[in-house]
Parts: structure tokens; sequence; C-alpha cells
């Protein structure tokens, strides 16, 4: 295959060739290059060359006989019959191939004859008629010659006295022209004469001419001036007769101020109708008589603020027409009608006024002057209205009222900025649209600001409804004051907690979604950079979002700032729930929002924004703060109790300790209700080793005895050791505690801090009494019951030990008769207890 493929292409290649050497054989023989032009080349001289034009072929055969062998003769005798037949081939295959056209060309050249024929007939005739149209000519102009002066001296006149009659017949065509109303002829026809008139005027026929024209011109002038004042004709009417006073020399200035004045009286009825749509606003005193707007609830079904009821919004004063129809009908009829004013102004006075005779007078300067402060005039007092009416929209439901209300009145202005390339007014309405969103996030900020105040409210009610429920159940008042009983805790504060935050949360979202609407696609200006970016970043992030989060932190925390009475008016439970939600906050619910947020309206951080960081750092300071006013409060309801417990006691004359003191054990049950409720919203948190016989410590009645029986042996009766030295040396070598330290974020650290503050005031109560016998007695019965319970909340037991073993120490450095009970008897009495 690959041979026959090789042959075929051999083939091909050698008929190429043969036909391109064909060819140049014939350019050759007929002289013409490859442009088909005749080359002008020198003709050779040779006459053995067989292919010029001197060949001879006596001389070239005898070169052959000469010079060549009989076997060369018969070579070239080959190659030349061979050339003969290949060039008489070629020109048979010429002739072939243009027979056709030969053909045609044949008949064309006939068919040529022919219509030169009949063409040259025509030629003949049209000659013969050129030269008798000229004989004629030639007669009339000889016969026309002496009159030729004459007639165009009589065509002179006749022109003159035309003009001369246009002239007396002025002041009737005039006259005729104003009963028809026909200003514009009337104008024309005088602007033809006033000319003439001007210069003949010294002639008295001349003269009364003028005057007559004058006459009619100024009664033409003045209906055309009422007409223009009255204003009841079409714009295309109007147009006109600015242009016949212009053209009367009518003063332009006059003649703009005529014009804007008639057009500001219709602009004022229309603004007068939109004001007619605005109603006053309510005065400040019947706003802060009205209850707080609240928005709709978003806490989840079922959660223990459904319950409560809720108050709706209050729908704020509105018009009998809704936003986007007060601003509908401000564009279609106010903004419309300032366009057109503005449109035939320009035309009248600016465009027209560049051309003509009217051009070397500078009136579209002071005309384009006299507009925009025309329009700056009419669109502030338009603008004051729509502010007034936006301000109207207090109410935080709908927001696509208001935006599609505010991107149509965008719109609508930038025909102004078509117009008006260089006024003010889309600017400011730009600028209405900017004060108009922001206002509206502040309107939002308000009502999310509210809703979290509400719902802290309905969380506090939530929380007092055990207590009411609860009545006299024991000290279930006293810790729902403070703490929820664990009967009713493990299902009331992680709820509320989850539809608190969630509630928050969901109301977010919601406002970010009414907000979102402001930079949706199909709003105009929503994606202008000096709306977007400056709305986004400032606008919703930092004004509504951030002021939000810093909003909830700082309100918290003023929960802590109260003091004295009205500082205990705060359940310790609502302090420990919003201490949670501020570590929630921190932990977790900041980032999210802030990355919806960002998100949401792709934010871009051109200017300065609050970083994640500081509010987290704030959320975090609010929630350690919440949590230790809470550890405080509890601690300090506890110790009101221990103080009035060793106030009210006459510890001197008290009879012999025969079981546990109430308060003891009511000091152990709040302790443990403490202990469930802050269990349901911190984790347990890490404690120490604790030892075997922690529930069986005993307390000597001086709380370094072992140290001073120690010693005892080396003082002599008459000069015992003194218990209060020994009791500050052993301080001296004890663990400091300090009460009042920050706790952390478990349960374990929160119960001990307020162990801390509970045995530290017991402490101090007990240095400032006086003990009998059985007042020491009761102490350490008291002191080792707690101990049997306490060491199970903190973190060290050591710390409870050693608060106990200074109590009962204090205790006795103050009794008149420290005589101690026996610690068999006292774990009988703790038993029974």
């Amino acid at each position: 295959m690959d041979g026959e493929d090789g042959l075929v292409a051999m083939s091909e290649s050698e008929e190429s060739s043969r036909k391109r050497r064909v060819h140049g054989m014939l350019k050759l023989y007929y002289g013409m290059n490859e442009e088909g032009k005749a080359a002008e080349q020198a003709k050779s001289l040779d006459p053995c060359d067989i292919n010029g034009p001197h060949f001879d072929h006596e001389v070239f055969l005898n070169k052959l006989r000469r010079e060549c062998s009989l076997s060369e003769l018969m070579d070239q005798e080959t190659c030349m019959v061979k050339q003969i037949r290949s060039l008489d081939s070629d020109m048979q295959t010429l002739v072939y191939e243009n027979y056709n056209k030969f053909i045609s060309a044949t008949d064309t050249i006939r068919k040529m004859k022919n219509d030169f024929k009949k063409m040259e007939d025509e030629m003949d005739g049209l000659s013969a008629n050129m030269a008798a149209i000229t004989d004629f000519s030639a007669s009339i102009s000889g016969t026309l010659q002496d009159q030729h002066a004459q007639i165009t001296k009589l065509s002179g006149v006749h022109t003159l006295l035309r003009k001369l009659q246009f002239l007396f017949e002025l002041p009737a065509r005039l006259n005729k022209c104003l009963e028809l109303q026909a200003y514009a002829q009337a104008v024309r026809s005088h602007r033809r004469a006033r000319c003439v008139l001007q210069q003949y005027s010294h002639l008295p026929s001349f003269k009364g001419i003028q005057d007559d024209c004058h006459a009619i011109m100024d009664k033409l002038a003045q209906e055309l001036r009422q007409k223009f004042r009255d204003g009841g004709s079409s714009a295309k009417d109007l147009s006109e007769c600015v242009e016949l006073l212009l053209q009367l020399d009518e003063p332009a200035e006059e003649l703009c101020d005529k014009f804007l004045s008639h057009a500001r009286s219709r602009l004022e009825l229309e603004l007068q109708g939109l004001e007619a749509e605005i109603i006053p606003y309510p005065s400040s005193s019947a706003i802060q008589e009205a209850p707080a707007r609240r928005l709709p609830s978003a806490a989840p079904a079922g959660s223990p603020t459904d319950k409560l009821p809720k108050m709706g919004a209050i729908p704020s004063p509105t018009s009998n027409t809704d936003i986007l129809e007060f601003i509908d009908r401000g564009c279609n009829e106010f903004v419309s009608s300032l366009c057109l004013v503005i449109t035939s102004y320009q035309e009248l006075f600016i465009t027209h006024a560049q051309t003509g005779e009217l051009a070397s007078k500078n009136i579209p300067q002071m005309a384009n002057a006299k507009l925009n402060a025309f329009v700056d005039d009419l669109a502030a007092r338009y603008f004051s209205l729509v502010e007034r009416r936006i301000q109207e929209e207090k109410g935080v439901g709908d927001n696509s009222l208001l935006v599609r209300a505010l991107d149509r009145f965008h719109r609508r202005l930038q025909a102004i900025t078509k117009l008006l390339p260089g006024s003010a007014v889309p600017h400011q309405g730009t600028e209405i649209v900017m004060r108009a969103a922001t206002e509206r996030v502040k309107q939002y900020l308000s009502a999310l600001q509210s809703f979290y105040m509400d719902s802290l409210t309905d969380v506090r009610q939530a929380l007092a409804t055990p207590r009411l429920a609860g009545g006299s159940g024991a000290g279930g008042g006293a810790h729902f004051g403070g703490a929820p009983s664990g009967r009713d805790a493990p299902t009331s504060l992680p709820e509320l907690l989850s539809s608190l935050s969630a509630s928050i949360l969901n109301q977010i979202k919601s406002v970010l979604a009414s907000v979102h609407l402001f930079t949706a696609k199909d709003i105009t200006f929503s994606n202008k950079p000096y709306f977007k970016g400056e709305f986004c970043s400032q606008g919703v992030r930092e004004s509504l979002v951030v002021s939000f989060i810093k909003f909830v932190c700082q309100s918290s925390r003023q929960f802590c700032d109260s003091a004295g009475d009205k500082g205990g008016s705060t359940p310790p439970a609502l302090l420990l729930l919003l201490s949670r939600l501020c570590l929630d906050y921190e932990t977790s619910t900041i980032t999210y929002i802030l990355t919806l947020t960002d998100e949401q309206f792709l934010v871009q951080h051109h200017s300065p924004v609050t970083p994640v960081t500081t509010l987290c750092a704030e959320a975090r300071e609010a929630a350690q703060k919440l949590l230790n006013h809470y550890v405080k409060v509890q601690g300090l309801i506890i110790s009101q109790m221990l103080r009035k417990s060793v106030e009210t006691r006459d510890w001197v004359n008290t009879i012999e300790p025969r079981n546990v003191r109430a308060v003891m054990k009511r000091v152990v049950e709040d302790t443990t209700s403490i202990d469930v409720q802050v269990g349901l919203l911190y984790e347990e948190g890490v404690r120490k080793a604790h030892s075997s016989d922690s529930s069986k410590r005993t307390f000597s009645v001086y709380s370094s005895s072992r140290q001073q029986a120690r010693y005892a042996a080396s003082y002599t009766p008459s000069a015992p050791m003194d218990t209060n030295l020994l009791s500050n040396i052993h301080k001296l070598f004890s663990e400091r505690i300090d009460i009042f330290s920050s706790v952390e974020f478990n349960k374990v650290s929160v119960i001990t801090g307020i162990i801390k503050i509970s045995l530290k005031t017991f402490l101090e109560c007990v240095r400032l009494r006086t003990f009998g016998r059985f007042g020491l007695q009761q102490i350490q019965v008291d002191c080792h019951y707690l101990q049997m319970y306490l060491w199970r909340f903190v973190s060290d037991e050591n710390l409870v030990h050693f608060l106990l073993d200074e109590i009962v120490g204090s205790s006795a450095h103050r009794c008149l008769d420290p005589a101690p009970m026996e610690q068999s008897v006292i774990e009988v009495i703790c038993e029974r207890g």
C-alpha cells in the first residue's frame, strides 16, 4: 500500500510540474511575465537561440553538425519532436478550454457592431437638433439685444415696488396676524422690515409706517406677556411665547423670573398636597406615657417565658397613606413636574439661547444660575417633607415598604443628575437615604435592647414563680430569693438559659434579615460605594451588632453595681444565669454573630471596626463580675443567718447542748441547694484528694491544741502559756486565705467562695461575743456538724478545717469557763441531729 501511495504522489507531482512548464513556455512564447504584462527585456540577437526573434535555422543546424556527434544529434531531434508535440497538445487544450469564451466574444462583437450603428444614427440626429437650437438662440439674442438693458431696469423697479408694497401693507398685515393670533408670522414680518424702516425713518411716510408697526408690536408683546403670565397654555405654546418675546427684545432676566415664578406656584401646590398627608407627630410626653415597644417574641414554644403575657408592639402614628404611596406621589407629581420645568427652561433659555442673535447676550450663564437656585430651594422643601414622613416610620415590623420607597426616591432623583450635572440635589437625596437607613438601624438597636430587658423581666418572673407556688417549704423561699429549690431548679434554669439565649439570637437574626433588605441587589443605592461600605461596616456591624453585644455586657454588669437593699432585690439565680450567658457569648456566640453578619452583608473592613477578641474579653469580664457578685450575694445571705443566730443568743447563760442548732441545718440545706443550682449551669471543677477521715475530723478547744500540749511541760502552773500567742504563731505558718478572691467558672470554685464568706462571717461574729461553758460546747457541736457536710463542697477540705478550727479556738479564747465537750458526745449529738 505504501508503494502504491508513493507512485500516486509521484504521478501527481509530475503532472503538476508538467502543467507549470507548459504555462511557462506559453508565457515565454508570448513574451509575458508573471503579472501578465509584456516583459520589457532586451531581445536576444543570437541566431542560434531557438526561442529568440532572430533565430536562423541554417546557422543553428550547421552549428549542431559541427559540434555534436550522431548520437547527440539523434537525441536532440527526439527532444525537439517531444517539445513540438507537447506544444501542439497544449495549444489544442487551450483552444478547447477557451472555445466557449471565443464563441461568446464573437457574439458580443457582432452585437456591438449593430448597436454602434444605431447609436451613430441617433448621434447624427442629435447633432442636427443642436445646430438648429443654436441658430434659433442666436436669432432671439439678436432680436432682443437692444431691449435687454431696459428689461433689466424694469425688473429692478418691479422688485422695489414689491418691497414698497410690503412696507405700506405691513401695518394691515400685522393687524391681521394679531386678529388671527398668528404671532410668529407677525414677528417674522416685522423683523424683515425693521431694518429698512429704521434706515429711512427720517422720511415722513416711512416714519408713519414705523410708528404704526411699533404700536401694533407693543400690543402683540402685551398679549404675549399676558399669555405667558396666565400659564394655561401647553408647553409648546409657552415655549413659542417665550421665544417670540426674546425676539421682541424683552429682557431675558425678567422672562426667566416670570417663568420660574409661574412654575414655582404650580410646584408649591404639589408640595402642599404632600404636606397635607403628613400628620403632626405626638408630643414627647405622649410618647413617654406609651408602653415600651417590643419585637415579636422569638422564644421557642413551650419555654418558661411562653407562659407569661407578652406586650404587643405599639403601632407608630402613620398617615392615611403608607410611605411607599407618599414617595410615589412625590416622585410622580413633584419630581416629574420639576424635571419637566428644568427641561423646558433649559430648552428656552439655555439651549436655544446658545444659537442665533441671543448667543452674544450671555443669557445661558444667567439662566443657569437662576435655575440652580430655583431647584435647590424647592428640593430643600421637598426633602424636608420626605424626612418628616420617614421619621413617622417608627415601627420595626416589615421593612420592605420603607426600603422600596427609599429605592424609588433615590432612583427618580437620578433624572435630575442627568438634567443638572452640577446640582447638589441628588447628593442631598442620597444623604437622606443614608440617614434613613442609619435611623432604622438605631430603631432596631433600641428594639433589641428593649426586647433583651423585657426578656430579663420575664426570666425574673419565671424565677419567682416556684417561690410563689412553693409556699412555706423548708428553706424554699429564701433559696429562690436567691436560689431555686432542688426540686424545681433542674427543670427551670437550663431551660430559662437556653430560651433566653435562643430568643435573643433569633431576634438578632430577624433584625439582620430585615436590615439586609437595604443591601438587596435590586436596590439601586445598595450597590453605591458611598452607601454599601459605610452602611455594612459602621451601620450594621458596629452600630447594631457590636453595640447590642456591648449593651448586653454593660446591662448585665449593672446588676453588680447596685449596693445595699437595692442590690439585694436582684435574684441570685438571675446573676448566675447571666454570668453563664455572658460566658457562652465569650466562647461561641459573639464569634458566630459577627461571622454571620460579615458573611450576610459582605462587610469590608475599610474603616476601623471592633475586633472579636475585644468583645469576647468584655463578655468574659462581665461573666466574671456577675459570678463574683453571685458568690458575694449568696455568701451574704448565709452570713446573715449565721450573724443573727450568734447575735440573738445568750452564749454565757445557755443550756447544755443536746442537738445541733436549726440554723446550721439551714446552712447545710442552703449550701446543698446552691450546689445543685450552680451544677445546672457550670461544670464540676477540680478538687484536691480528700482524706479518709474528713467527716470525722475532731476539733480541740484551742486552735493549736497539739502544739500547746507539746510545749505545756516547759511551763509551770503559775505561768500558763498564752493561748493567743500560740494561735498567732500558728497563723504565721498557715496558708493565707483570700476570702473575696475571684472564683473560676466551675461549681467547686463557686461553692468554695460562698463557704469561705459564710465561715469567715461566723468567725468574726464569734470574736465579738463572750461564751460560757455550754456556749463553747454548742459551738463545738455546730462546727462539727458543719465539718461533716461542708468538706464535700470545697476544692480543698483543709480550708474548711482551718476556718472551723479558728471558730472553735476563738470561742474558747472568749470563754469564761473553757471546759470542752467530749468528742464522742459531740459525734452522738451530730449523728442524732
